[in-house]
């Protein structure tokens, strides 16, 4: 396994307004936590069941979480933009978002896997 993130699927428009939608759901439900910092303490006590990472941020950003998201070895899916991810939550910016709940999970998972062609190894990595 390479130790550099997954690259971030190329979802359609659609799709892409779909996973942000369910991810500011979850930020309205208290289904997520939100940022570099909370996304590595919820997975260090086992709650993160998906992360989601942004791909344009820095890479002291990324290698304080990936590492142990890969550890606790939770499904990373890659996001083009921070800006775009932090829109979704009420933010400017954010580097990463953890998903504490398993159906929120489960949908994300569905909207990014409904995107991509079946065996496509680039939309998730654990």
């Amino acid at each position: 396994m390479s130790d550099e993130p997954p690259r971030a699927p190329v979802l359609d428009e659609a799709t892409r307004r779909k996973v942000l939608g369910l991810v500011g759901l979850g930020a309205r439900g208290r289904l997520v936590v939100i940022g570099t910092e909370q996304v590595r303490l919820a997975a260090q006590k086992d709650n993160v069941v998906l992360a989601i990472v942004a791909q344009d941020v820095s890479r002291h950003s990324l290698e304080k979480v990936v590492p142990v998201l890969r550890a606790r070895r939770v499904e990373m899916v890659e996001w083009p933009s921070a800006a775009e991810l932090g829109g979704a939550v009420g933010r400017e910016t954010t580097a990463a978002i953890g998903i504490v709940d398993q159906g929120l999970a489960r949908g994300i998972r569905g909207a990014v896997a409904g995107a991509l062609p079946a065996g496509d190894a680039t939309r998730v990595s654990r």
